[in-house]
């Protein structure tokens, strides 16, 4: 297939990733420069980073953050908030050492190729956000805007001068409150370059694990944030000053309290400054580009979006897997989950991939499995404008493949919250077929106890939200990936979450009732996998942390 042809909207190419495995839309062949690989983040020549004041913010458990009950009543969101959810989801927070078999061991040691830790997971440990403060006059700054420094913990002054009037007028009119905002934004190049054309899918995702991060914080710190995912995004691209093929803005978050709205300030007022690129040679992808260009172009969702998306849900029709399972065996109830007590600040510095570290000699506990299974549930109900102000209705939903789970024969499930169950499919599973549908070679899928798949049905969202109805579900991927990940850690269990899988292969498991020449438009597609299980004992680590 060739990719400059086939990708003109999101619709082709969620299409065309989910059979890449089966039909490669690309020369998977191609191997990423790593001696001209991207910054990890922006650095802008003459710009000295003025670092942010330390804050001690109590933060309430990972439990009470995922069920909504935050210590506080809302109120303002402040200023030490800001600074600490900042370092706790996105500053460099330690360097990776361990020995483990992903392929990138043998380079750790060598500084140029370090890699460093931080609370949010991202695709390949890429980070390709960037994370813009739109300060206005409540602020304790000069009004204007600053980007986000996440090795120095600073921020880098781009602007001077009162620009809130302008990202007011680019969201919606009930949004347009208060005068500081965080905007975040995608540098398409930071991820194409190792992934190509598939860097698009991976990268929307990362959008929704750092969204799901400030939701379970900001919660925990008693002031919920809500982020805006549709909004006049050639504007405030034009704010930032840049170029939209290259970098543009995917979600916006206002924060509560603060000063309110002020008076407008100059028209046109834009960002000049300009980030050095360490890259000699940057590539552009036009397929990736105009993939992201249908998006952009969407028009926004009307004023009840959650009526459109109900009919996209899984399992309402058409699709796989529908509640209740497909099997002939018993629903099994779970034990109730564990306790996930450790704050979410403990949780999202504990939070780490296991990298081939899982073994099965220790089954994981029915407690454990249904930690993560809930909090994954419940994390990814991103309150945001485009659901209602419950985060229902959710846009995917959970299965599992389980292998080496206490009192849980090896098949594979259905999730239902509501009961805390696993409703079997009767279709078995096996490590070799685990293995044979996953293509890195940094996991031993033998000695996982369980894999979670992420399910949605893509097309279907898209069809009642528009083409940038994908960015959405990818969100709420991303968002549902982290949240088990910080249940794991919190549960003292291994996690790593992968996209290297056979999305047909994982599919047709799933459920083999369905159709062979049925409408691809209707089924549910596993768009993630996260595996868990406990590591090895005394396995070789090496930790240096800087906070």
């Amino acid at each position: 297939m060739d990719t400059e042809q086939a990708f003109e909207t999101a619709s082709d190419y969620i299409a065309a990733i989910m059979r890449r495995n089966r039909s490669p839309a690309e020369d998977w062949s191609l191997k990423p420069d790593w001696a001209d690989q991207p910054r990890m983040h922006n650095v802008y020549p003459g710009v000295t980073p003025v670092p942010l004041p330390a804050a001690k913010v109590e933060l309430a458990s990972l439990e009470a953050s995922l069920a909504g009950q935050p210590p506080g009543d809302g109120g303002a969101f402040t200023l030490p908030m800001l600074y600490e959810m900042l370092r706790d989801s996105y500053a460099y927070g330690g360097r990776r050492l361990a020995v483990t078999v992903n392929d990138d061991t043998v380079a750790l040691p060598h500084y140029p190729r370090a890699v460093w830790s931080r609370g949010t997971a991202s695709g390949g440990g890429l980070y390709p956000l960037e994370i813009y403060w739109v300060c206005g006059p409540g602020g304790p700054m000069l009004p204007g805007v600053y980007n986000y420094s996440p090795a120095q913990h600073g921020v880098q002054r781009l602007l001077i001068g009162d620009v809130t009037s302008q990202v007011r007028q680019a969201i919606a009119p009930a949004e347009a409150v208060g005068d500081q905002f965080l905007l975040v934004t995608v540098k398409f190049w930071k991820n194409t370059f190792k992934y190509e054309a598939f860097g698009y899918h991976v990268v929307t995702m990362d959008v929704g694990t750092a969204l799901g991060t400030w939701q379970l914080w900001s919660r925990a710190a008693g002031v919920p944030l809500r982020p805006l995912l549709t909004f006049d995004e050639e504007a405030l691209n034009r704010l930032l000053g840049v170029r939209t093929h290259e970098e543009s803005v995917f979600a916006v978050v206002p924060l509560p309290g603060g000063g309110g709205p002020s008076p407008e300030g100059r028209p046109g007022l834009r960002v000049t400054a300009v980030p050095a690129e360490r890259s000699r040679t940057v590539v552009r992808h036009p397929a990736v580009e105009r993939v992201h260009a249908s998006t952009v172009a969407t028009p926004p969702p009307g004023d009840a979006p959650a009526d459109q998306l109900k009919a996209a849900r899984p399992g309402h029709s058409g699709g796989s897997g529908c509640s209740g399972g497909s099997g002939s065996g018993d629903a099994i109830k779970l034990a109730d989950p564990l306790p996930l007590d450790a704050t979410v600040r403990d949780a999202l510095r504990a939070r780490r991939s296991s990298f081939g570290r899982f073994s099965a000699h220790h089954r994981l506990g029915q407690a454990e499995l249904a930690a993560v299974l809930r909090a994954g549930t419940l994390g990814a109900r991103l309150v945001s404008d485009v659901k209602q102000p419950d985060g229902t209705p959710e846009l995917t939903r959970l299965a599992v493949l389980a292998g080496h789970v206490d009192g849980v024969p090896p098949d594979a499930y259905d999730y239902d919250l509501a009961t805390n169950t696993l409703l079997p499919l009767g279709v078995g599973v096996s490590a070799s077929f685990l293995q044979r549908n996953y293509f890195l070679n940094n996991y031993n899928l033998e000695q996982v106890a369980a894999v979670v798949t992420v399910l949605a049905r893509p097309h279907a969202v898209i069809t009642a939200t528009g083409q940038r109805g994908y960015r959405f579900l990818n969100a709420e991927v991303g968002a549902a990936a982290q949240a088990m990940y910080l249940a794991a850690a919190a549960a003292n269990i291994g996690c790593g979450a992968a996209l290297g899988f056979d999305n047909v292969s994982y599919a047709e498991h799933l459920d083999r009732r369905r159709d062979p020449g049925g409408d691809d438009d209707a089924r549910e597609w596993p768009l993630l996998i996260v595996m868990l299980g406990h590591e090895r004992q005394k396995a070789p680590d090496f930790r240096f942390r800087l906070r």
